[in-house]
């Protein structure tokens, strides 16, 4: 019996994280907008299955095969993953897919791409890329109707579906987009969890320090709401969505799905993906109050803002088994912070901080360098303000115009040179390159934001906490971590550029 949905994540891994690729410090998620595409094409009753590629280590050839075996009326290739940034660079997976399913003259599978990426440069992924389809937007709607319509065996017009990109003679076809999903509780079931191999997946190695005698395994992840209310000009999420907003899971139905995966799968590590979590109090409070209801002994960790937290929130989030949360502090200049319309001074930073370290939760703090006002001084400023935090762990980024951002906008209208393949969007990739500054250039931006990362994990009073906190071998760990050094194209090219002026 032919399949009638195959969903594919593709992997490059080794490409989009150099050397951290062979250290297995990177965590291995579950492909969610598979799972949740694939729920609701069971739900009008046709057949789906998932192909992830990252989880199972397979070649865009081993894919190829797979795929050629299922023979599927539609092969979907999701380029969502689990932040925003993660869409644009596993477009070379894409690309490699697709390839290995025209050398094998797979001519009788259709196939579609989706997700982030696509949905933010829709025309020119269909002039670039070797796919049939392609679905603006979430994607639900969309590719439901595209497969009603193949089973027909459509005429070109009955491709007129909302949110599908297609060809006609050699021409690309728009449609308007699809509406979003209303009701996630009635119109989304759980997702299809059962469509993967739920053993291969692992959390970050961070999120396990200090968790005595817990693997990194099994590893889940959970979303309880769709959408980000806010515009920062340097994400590019609401691509996916076509505008600024956020929909809710009822506090029941996302403990549900928690429950579900507690008892089938043995998980305890679970991310909440949400763009932001800790946002409407009383939606995060009840599911709190479900969790330890329920006696769940969880490790979970979530996206935070600044300026949505406060100590009753964080005692019950504790409470709950949220161990750590994820803030956007991006800079420590409040000249900055203003630029990018961030909505947080510095000093609402340092109490938000500090108040959730004495709740008993770990703090991953997420910085920017290189913003476009950003100079030396503003750069520092932003390291040592994370000197002076000391989180349990730090992700420092360099800017990067994602498209679908409005920075990427502006990096078109300003002529900035951007990343020459999609793979170099990955912020550890070998050709990585990142926004030049008004001030500074890419090459000064990527130089000053490696040093930096590696002054801030080596440094004393970070490890001193770490071995206080986590023990010697975790410490260990990070040390080892710090061996692999990443490759750098426009810095092996270019010398003599920016030093840290920060002191650590």
């Amino acid at each position: 019996m032919r399949t009638d949905l195959v969903l594919i994540k593709p992997s490059n891994q080794k490409e989009l994280y150099g050397t951290l690729s062979e250290a297995s410090l990177t965590a291995i998620e579950p492909p969610l907008w598979a799972c949740l595409i694939a729920a609701f094409i069971r739900k009008i009753g046709l057949t789906v299955e998932i192909i992830d590629g990252e989880a199972e280590g397979l070649t865009p050839a081993e894919i190829a095969v797979r795929i050629e075996e299922l023979n599927p009326l539609l092969a979907a290739i999701v380029t969502s993953g689990t932040n925003p940034s993660a869409s644009t660079m596993n477009m070379c997976g894409v690309r490699l897919v697709l390839a290995e399913m025209e050398r094998r003259g797979m001519t009788e599978v259709k196939t579609l791409v989706s997700g982030l990426h696509p949905s933010a440069l829709p025309k020119r992924t269909m002039e670039e890329e070797r796919c049939d389809f392609l679905s603006e937007g979430e994607g639900f709607h969309t590719i439901a109707g595209l497969l009603t319509a193949l089973k027909k065996g459509p005429k070109k017009k009955e491709f007129d579906i909302p949110g599908l990109w297609y060809r006609n003679n050699g021409k690309i076809i728009a449609n308007p987009r699809a509406p979003l999903i209303g009701s996630l509780d009635k119109e989304l079931p759980h997702a299809s969890w059962d469509l993967l191999p739920m053993d291969r997946y692992r959390a970050h190695n961070w999120h396990c320090f200090g968790e005595k005698g817990r693997k990194r395994q099994p590893y889940g992840v959970i979303y309880t709401s769709l959408g980000c209310p806010f515009r920062c000009h340097f994400c590019c999420v609401n691509a996916l969505f076509g505008t600024p907003g956020i929909r809710l899971r009822s506090p029941r139905n996302v403990v549900d799905e928690i429950g579900m995966l507690v008892r089938d799968y043995g998980v305890r590590n679970i991310k909440v993906l949400d763009e932001m979590f800790v946002l409407n109090h009383t939606h995060v409070l009840d599911i709190c109050d479900l969790i330890i209801e329920r006696g769940y002994c969880l490790n979970i960790w979530a996206y935070a803002r600044i300026n949505t937290v406060d100590e009753k929130l964080l005692s019950r989030l504790k409470k709950a088994g949220v161990n750590w949360l994820a803030y956007g502090i991006e800079s420590g200049s409040d000249r900055i912070l203003k630029s990018v319309a961030k909505g947080i001074t510095v000093e609402k930073t340092r109490d938000v901080v500090r108040m959730t370290k004495e709740a008993g939760i770990n703090v991953m703090g997420n910085y920017i360098l290189g913003l476009p006002e950003d100079d030396l001084e503003s750069m520092g400023e932003t390291m040592e303000l994370a000197a002076e935090l000391n989180c349990e762990f730090v992700n420092i980024y360099c800017a990067t115009a994602y498209p679908g951002s409005p920075l990427y906008e502006q990096a078109l209208k300003e002529g900035w040179k951007l990343p020459e393949r999609w793979a170099d969007y990955s912020p550890y990739s070998y050709g990585h390159l990142p926004l030049p500054t008004k001030y500074l250039s890419a090459a000064d931006v990527l130089k000053f934001r490696d040093e930096s990362y590696t002054r801030y994990s080596s440094g004393e009073r970070y490890q001193r906490m770490i071995r206080e906190k986590f023990g010697g071998e975790v410490l260990d760990a990070i040390k080892n971590g710090l061996t692999k050094k990443l490759r750098r194209r426009h810095l092996e090219e270019i010398t003599g550029q920016a030093r840290g002026h920060w002191t650590g």
